[in-house]
């Protein structure tokens, strides 16, 4: 991929060192002028996330068109179907049309109250298995890994920041290539693929959060969840 060549037809490359590049703006109308080979995101999904709690790092209490699923089914579609796409998602609405295999994510307890009227609390969040080519040990669908507290030393710096840990895993069974997450956040997606050796494209609608990803991978401040 020559991001150089890119840049001539984008209007805000925000970040580029180490084979990470940062895109500020709709990935609706970037993603068509940026190439990668497997999609990995944590997108809008419709169930218009409103944190109740304060955070000490000033968490937002939302993220951007999260009324429903358009603006992931819409990212997805332009992705296409054949090509390897990982996405995180939740049972209360409808799974992207062509998903392969579901991934459980565990999340150890750690997923707020749920509906108090009931004796069991939400544990646990999905992820999207799209397209094909993935690679490595066969292993269990379901992942344990803690998620990223609002409230710690480490504390989030987006309503919905998954841990490094989690994101690593997933990558490490993607094939090879640049990967791409278009719902970009606090970039821990692109924090993951360096650690792993890879290339990585964000793109994040909020120039806030393309701030703090530029400063995390800038920095190498890989820990922030850990």
């Amino acid at each position: 991929m020559n991001m150089q060549d890119q840049a001539a037809n984008l209007p805000t490359l925000y970040y580029e060192q180490d084979g990470i590049a940062i895109y500020h703006g709709d990935c609706l109308e970037i993603m068509p002028h940026v190439s990668a080979d497997v999609l990995v995101t944590d997108p809008p999904y419709g169930i218009a996330y409103k944190s109740g709690m304060d955070s000490p790092g000033g968490l937002a209490r939302s993220i951007a068109n999260d009324e429903d699923t358009s603006f992931r089914d819409a990212a997805l579609a332009l992705w296409g179907t054949t090509k390897p796409a990982l996405s995180f998602g939740s049972w209360r609405r409808g799974r992207p049309a062509d998903t392969k295999a579901l991934l459980v994510w565990d999340t150890k307890g750690a997923n707020g109250m749920g509906d108090l009227s009931i004796p069991w609390k939400p544990s646990h969040q999905e992820i999207y298995v799209l397209g094909s080519g993935f690679i490595g040990k066969r292993d269990t669908d379901v992942l344990s890994y803690a998620p990223v507290q609002s409230t710690a030393k480490n504390w989030r710096v987006h309503p919905h920041q998954k841990p490094i840990a989690l994101l690593r895993n997933l990558i490490g069974k993607c094939p090879p290539g640049t990967i791409l997450d278009p719902f970009m956040g606090s970039g821990s997606t692109l924090v993951a693929a360096k650690l792993e050796g890879r290339k990585a494209v964000g793109i994040e609608l909020e120039e806030r959060y393309c701030e703090i990803a530029a400063k995390r991978l800038a920095q190498g401040v890989f820990s922030w969840d850990e």
